[in-house]
């Protein structure tokens, strides 16, 4: 099986078992991932080499628009597209195979964790990886120290209060806020800073 073919599966949720080609396609993927994570993080860049790198990461340009802090984890990087004026602050990690799309204009914290793959339940299958994607939408802030699991979908303007961690998908224009995530309160768009 070869790299595309292993993402795309990926991707659409289709469980990485233990043993597996697509399985070996994902430790492939997570040495090039250490790899160029271990270039990165390892001494200054400037903004503009932190794009290159996390372009190379990731196996697309992204926007000159586009900011980053590292350090930053991957154990993927090929499943996570980020659109326009996407700032993403120091020390996250990123689980990606599940695939990860970040929307223009999307705050990511310090040492947020979006986390696309679970493992089987029956201890004879914890090897076994099953991803679902998580979609972040436009405009979304997520706070410090956030974690994000499988299959979640943020709305678009939301917030997730640092600390938190998400189960389930947040409604647009809304803060959440808790362990697990649970809606604080309603934004609109005249909404007081």
């Amino acid at each position: 099986m070869d790299q595309n073919e292993a993402l795309r599966r990926m991707a659409q949720g289709e469980p990485a078992l233990a043993g597996s080609p697509a399985h070996q396609v994902m430790h492939d993927l997570a040495q090039e991932a250490l790899r160029l994570t271990m270039e990165l993080n390892s001494r200054y860049h400037t903004p503009e080499e932190v794009r290159e790198l996390f372009s190379q990461m990731i196996g697309k340009t992204v926007d000159d628009s586009f900011n980053m802090f590292p350090p930053f984890h991957t154990d993927c990087g090929k499943n996570i597209t980020v659109g326009k004026n996407v700032f993403i602050n120091a020390c996250c990690c990123f689980q990606d195979q599940g695939g990860i799309a970040i929307g223009d204009g999307t705050l990511i914290g310090h040492n947020v964790v979006l986390a696309t793959i679970n493992h089987g339940f029956p201890p004879d299958h914890r090897g076994d990886n099953f991803p679902a994607a998580i979609a972040i939408g436009r405009n979304v802030w997520v706070g410090s120290h956030a974690t994000v699991l499988p299959g979640v979908t943020i709305g678009d303007g939301a917030i997730v209060a640092a600390g938190t961690v998400v189960t389930k998908d947040v409604p647009p224009m809304t803060v959440v806020g808790g362990v697990p995530a649970r809606i604080i309160k309603k934004l609109t768009s005249e909404e007081p800073t």
